[in-house]
């Protein structure tokens, strides 16, 4: 994603080329830091308040001292104005900074990926890997933080595959997550999706479409669910609130039917959006 503006605590807007964590900043050392990742649409983020408030648990969790609404609203601030043709994607990060502190607050605005209405008009395909069940407080369930090499490294291998994303499932089979999505499928008039008690990320824009789906005649059931029963679903998708709502055409090579929950649900999305 191309970085448009980006703004940092103590400095305000700074140059995107620009370093700006110091090297003994525990995000770098340790990956010790949150973040949240939303759109912008129309120059206005979306659901901004929800995720501030997952931050602040991320932090908790992690041990980091506790996040600044505040000073990272007024670097929102600084960057939105940057939005290119008014859509862009906000990622804020809160850093334990060097040992003793203080910590760090960063904005960044970039664009949104072109290939992502290209997959979504296309399908995206998925491979299942194998993933860990977070049912532990250590193992950091529901935390959004930087220490992502492992979600990378899945991506990775799902490309080296042939697809567009994995799937992770646990050692039981159970489905759990995308790698940056949270995961569903249709049966009938109901949507299924992986029950927050796996220890998956709450994601804002699944909470969002729980909302939704109701008004789109559709009815949501979360619980622990085998992968057959994701590749036996009439239809299936993903959700992130950088690339919506995604089809799911594909799964270990075996095709998934393309229904119309997840084009309904997009729509939903999109108009719940301008309305904000």
């Amino acid at each position: 994603m191309t970085l448009l503006a980006l703004a940092v605590t103590g400095r305000g807007l700074v140059d995107p080329a620009e370093p700006v964590v110091r090297a003994d900043d525990e995000a770098l050392l340790r990956g010790r830091a949150a973040f949240e990742t939303l759109r912008v649409y129309g120059g206005r983020p979306f659901r901004l308040e929800a995720h501030f408030e997952r931050l602040a648990a991320s932090a908790a969790s992690i041990g980091l001292p506790p996040v600044e609404r505040v000073r990272l609203q007024v670097l929102a601030g600084l960057v939105l104005p940057k939005a290119a043709r008014g859509d862009a994607s906000l990622r804020l990060v809160w850093t334990a900074g060097p040992a003793g502190g203080p910590p760090s607050g960063l904005a960044l605005l970039s664009e949104i990926p072109e290939w992502i209405d290209a997959a979504r008009e296309r399908g995206s395909s998925g491979v299942s890997l194998l993933g860990v069940r977070a049912a532990v407080p250590w193992l950091l369930p529901g935390v959004k933080s930087t220490s992502y090499a492992v979600n990378m490294a899945a991506d990775a291998e799902a490309k080296r595959r042939g697809a567009d994303e994995a799937v992770f499932v646990d050692g039981d089979g159970v489905v759990l997550e995308g790698t940056v999505t949270n995961v569903w499928w249709r049966k009938g008039e109901v949507l299924r999706t992986p029950s927050l008690d796996l220890g998956i990320l709450a994601g804002v824009t699944r909470a969002t479409l729980m909302e939704l789906a109701p008004a789109c005649g559709y009815r949501i059931e979360e619980g622990a669910y085998p992968l057959q029963d994701l590749l036996d679903a009439d239809e299936a998708f993903t959700s992130s609130s950088v690339r919506e709502v995604m089809p799911l055409v594909q799964i270990d090579g075996r095709a998934l039917g393309r229904g119309p929950a997840a084009d309904e649900l997009q729509q939903a999305l999109r108009a719940l959006a301008a309305k904000v």
